[in-house]
């Protein structure tokens, strides 16, 4: 019996019973499609945190209140005994020499206001620098101005959506919005930069760091960001960093100084674990549906008892017996894997084109090891029916009825 012969046998047999067929067929296809999709999902996300990270410039530092070693994550608020100051600002700047610039940065929600128009807004409080450590553009008007640390003027730079929905898109410079119980004017509107991190940047307003402490009644600040003069000068600046610090505050190393590097990488392994999770409970559909390919095999050996006989009689080797029923089931995991994969790029396509920002695509190992595994669940499934037909006695089998 030629191959070709095997195929068209064992496609046969299966039309004959096509509902069976089906949903063995389905069950491949909804176990492969899962693996794919929760593996480009893992990937894509791993792909949006390098991007927004990699955003922020590679010569970044991140100074953090409390340290991360006591409590096992990056402290949201902080419980440090001492907070971290626009005196240690300026002391970074004059005494570690790799720093270019360090940029404040203060957080916080407020009540906007203008005329009529409110809603509720995040601020943050920074100085000139920031443009430069994040590359803000300005659209119209100017960025904050470049001032003493402790004294800030009463103004404000908005974003677009801000534009739009507090001054109905009109030229907002020079007008007053009110931030909670103070005044600021505008001037400057800053370009559209959409979502980044979670947060949407044309949503926020930005006012000097002195003015945003006072207006959270804060006296530490929420993190540093500090650029350096080139990446090679990392790791000396980042030990000149803590350093100072350690010195302000009485010898403790109370905060903590990340590196861009060290935030992808830790991103990087937790997204890692959380794919091979995802994958893995994927895969238990992919054996369920296994499962279903040999059921559908034995009944089929039960069923064609008197055939297996009739063949075996006629001098068909029992090798060739167990090929035909591995073929069947082979047919039925490829297909279902081709099935599933396709699926798997149609509901990329699809999540691509509601959430642009978000980079999903299925990856080329994940496609061929999807594809792997689907004739290999349909081979070890298929294995147990297969020999057990082959281990027929054709004389019982032909007289059975």
């Amino acid at each position: 019996m030629s191959f070709r012969d095997l195929l068209a046998f064992s496609a046969k047999a299966l039309t004959g019973h096509r509902l069976r067929a089906g949903l063995s067929l389905l069950g491949v296809a909804i176990g492969i499609a899962s693996v794919v999709l929760l593996t480009s999902l893992g990937e894509g996300a791993r792909a949006y945190v390098t991007g927004e990270f990699s955003s922020l410039g590679s010569n970044l530092l991140i100074v953090l209140p409390g340290k991360t070693e006591t409590t096992g994550m990056a402290p949201l608020v902080s419980a440090a005994p001492h907070d971290i100051t626009l005196a240690d600002v300026d002391a970074i700047s004059r005494r570690v020499r790799e720093v270019r610039r360090v940029a404040p940065l203060s957080f916080g929600g407020a009540r906007a206001a203008v005329g009529s128009r409110r809603r509720d807004i995040s601020v943050a409080g920074t100085t000139a620098e920031f443009q430069g450590v994040r590359n803000v553009r300005i659209g119209i008007g100017r960025y904050l101005p470049a001032s003493e640390l402790e004294r800030g003027a009463p103004v404000c730079v908005i974003g677009v959506k801000l534009q739009t929905e507090l001054f109905g898109g009109e030229n907002p410079l020079g007008e007053v919005i009110r931030l909670g119980d103070e005044r600021f004017r505008v001037i400057g509107v800053m370009v559209a930069r959409g979502v980044s991190i979670g947060m949407d940047l044309d949503e926020m307003v930005h006012i000097p760091v002195s003015r945003g402490l006072k207006l959270f009644n804060k006296t530490g600040l929420f993190r540093l960001l500090i650029e350096v003069r080139s990446h090679d000068e990392i790791a000396t600046a980042r030990q000149g960093v803590i350093d100072v610090l350690r010195a302000r505050h009485e010898g403790q190393e109370d905060f903590t100084v990340l590196t861009q590097d060290s935030v992808i990488s830790t991103f990087g392994r937790i997204l890692a674990v959380l794919t091979a999770a995802l994958v893995g409970i994927a895969a238990i559909s992919l054996t369920v549906a296994g499962v279903g390919i040999m059921n559908v095999m034995l009944v089929s050996v039960s069923e064609r008892t008197r055939e297996i006989g009739l063949l075996k009689a006629l001098g068909v080797r029992s090798r060739q017996v167990v090929a035909v029923f591995l073929v069947e089931a082979a047919i039925l995991s490829a297909s279902g894997g081709a099935l599933g994969i396709a699926a798997a790029y149609a509901a990329t396509r699809t999540f691509t084109a509601v959430y642009p920002g978000f980079p999903i695509e299925p990856p080329p190992w994940a496609i061929a090891v999807a594809a792997g595994v689907s004739i290999s669940v349909g081979l070890l499934f298929g294995t147990i029916p297969a020999r057990r037909a082959a281990r027929l006695d054709p004389v019982a089998a032909l007289s059975r009825r």
